[in-house]
């Protein structure tokens, strides 16, 4: 099949979704007793994509299935998994979804099947931490590795991160929680040392990842660490592993217990489901959970090859997402998980939808002429409804919610997970709602207020309603629920790209920073004056010179 990617606004879809009066649509009037049903969408293992109070009407949804037929969507979707450069500017392949198990026909690069290089560096690993967990392979003082520590930044932290906290009262209640982790990303001082003051350093195992072996964040925190290590009288290559690049330089180094490797076809914020994510995991949970992990997300995988878009819940979401940014204008999308679990599933969002689709010329390199990625924020319930829903009620920007939730808690205490999941519906069904004057003034006069008083504060009371929510329920958070939740949104990411002809998989925006911080370093660690810059930078460096 020739697969031709053009723009959003030259397909045919396009100028039919235009010609939807959107503003007409009214989720009151939508939402109906049996469009629940139509609008539920089966992902796997129990979890439910529910978009039943988004504004895609049955007409829409018809016109995005024509979108998703004209972008050949499926058939782009197979391209990548079956080796295709689709990290355009880079001449990469894209295969994230590779560590997980093999979609389509097998991958060679260089006469090496990568399929087969991946599970053996996740073999690797399970040996690896087998020989750590019966204390085969101790610190250097002979004492058994109680807690890992992984040195990384960006996709290096994040993803590993967001599901360590997600799993860890799960493998805490199972008794499967064989180490505890822990994290250092920024390069404030602060940070490492947060961490390593409530260490005893002769059980701790550090993981030192960078994919090029050149992180500047990540070098000078593993120099810290080393200087901590060396200071307590340890000898640094027993208490630390290094996950990197058989090109880099830290690969097969001799200052390292051993080493994991990835490569350049596995994107940072696509890494959490490869040996970024693999060591720490298998080490805090042991390997066979880390495997359910990549079995939910494989399932998540082969469920997004499916044409059908009322049948795919990536899909559908990705889809119904470019209808609210293109067509509504909405800049923004909030993630609310009503689970404190995945307190840090958000942050790992905002990397891989901001960093992924928030481009503004196309793979070709030309303007793009429609809004890309939207601004992404999230924390969980019922916390975030204490801070920012008061924006996402009243607020003049519209703000479109996911909302995920889990039927069963994993701590049944009282009628506690009963009251966040009150919440959580409350939330969807006031946003829907709202509340009108009418309704407004007849709660006020029931209260006992006076007409004065209801006239004075009445305006303040009105819920303007049809705002649109998704719903991702699931029975309980387990590995391979997580699993499909990541895979969904690296999905939802996709579609979305190629709906916009955008590379989603270069971050040339995070390059600039970086350059212009080596030339400024040595500037800040100078006694002189500073001048090559512009004004204000100048006045900054020097104003700080000031007090060191």
């Amino acid at each position: 099949m020739d697969l031709s990617y053009k723009n959003l606004d030259q397909t045919n879809a396009y100028g039919r979704l235009r010609g939807v009066d959107a503003k007409a649509i009214s989720l009151k009037t939508l939402l109906t007793a049996d469009r629940i049903g139509k609008c539920s969408i089966p992902a796997g293992g129990g979890l439910t994509f529910n978009y039943a109070a988004k504004k895609a009407t049955d007409e829409v949804v018809d016109v995005l299935q024509q979108l998703a037929d004209e972008q050949q969507l499926v058939a782009k979707f197979e391209d990548l998994y079956n080796g295709a450069f689709a990290n355009v500017g880079e001449k990469r392949m894209v295969l994230h979804h590779l560590l997980r198990g093999q979609l389509g026909k097998v991958v060679y690069h260089g006469g090496k099947d990568l399929g087969k290089f991946y599970a053996d560096q996740l073999w690797k690993i399970a040996d690896f931490c087998a020989e750590v967990h019966k204390g085969k392979r101790k610190g250097a003082t002979g004492k058994k590795f109680k807690v890992a520590v992984q040195i990384g930044i960006g996709g290096s932290d994040l993803g590993p991160r967001a599901l360590y906290l997600a799993l860890e009262q799960y493998a805490r209640e199972r008794k499967l929680l064989k180490m505890q982790a822990r994290f250092i990303s920024n390069v404030d001082p602060d940070d490492a040392n947060a961490v390593l003051a409530g260490l005893n350093l002769e059980t701790t195992l550090f993981i030192l990842v960078s994919k090029s072996g050149t992180t500047q964040e990540t070098l000078a925190n593993e120099q810290l660490v080393r200087a901590k290590l060396a200071a307590a009288g340890l000898d640094p290559s027993k208490h630390m592993v290094a996950v990197t690049s058989e090109t880099s330089p830290l690969a097969k180094s001799s200052e390292y217990a051993a080493s994991f490797f990835i490569d350049d076809f596995i994107g940072g914020r696509y890494s959490s489901t490869s040996a970024v994510g693999g060591a720490i995991l298998s080490l805090a949970f042991g390997p066979k959970v880390f495997k359910e992990i990549l079995a939910g997300a494989h399932e998540a995988d082969a469920l997004a090859r499916n044409p059908n878009l009322r049948e795919n819940a990536a899909m559908m979401d990705a889809m119904i997402g470019v209808w609210e940014r293109n067509f509504f204008g909405y800049p923004y999308t909030a993630v609310l998980p009503y689970c404190q679990a995945l307190v840090r599933f958000p942050a790992h969002l905002q990397q891989l939808d901001m960093e992924s689709n928030g481009k503004s010329v196309t793979r070709e390199g030309k303007a793009v002429k429609v809004s890309t990625g939207p601004v992404l924020f999230g924390e969980p319930g019922t916390n975030g409804q204490h801070a920012f829903y008061q924006l996402i009620h009243q607020g003049t920007k519209l703000v479109p919610c996911d909302f995920l939730a889990a039927a069963e808690p994993h701590n049944p205490v009282a009628d506690q997970h009963a009251i966040l999941l009150a919440n959580c519906f409350a939330q969807t069904e006031a946003l829907m709602k709202g509340k009108t004057a009418d309704e407004a003034k007849a709660e006020l006069a029931a209260a006992g207020m006076a007409k004065a008083e209801i006239k004075e504060l009445l305006p303040h009371k009105v819920f303007p309603g049809n705002r649109p929510t998704n719903t991702l329920l699931y029975r309980q958070l387990t590995p391979r629920t997580l699993g499909r939740l990541i895979a969904l949104y690296e999905h939802k990411v996709f579609v979305q790209g190629v709906l916009w002809n955008v590379n989603s998989y270069d971050q040339w925006g995070v390059e600039l920073g970086k350059q212009l911080a080596k030339v400024i370093l040595p500037e800040i660690k100078a006694d002189t004056g500073t001048k090559g810059h512009d004004a204000s930078t100048n006045a900054l460096i020097d104003y700080c010179k000031q007090w060191r």
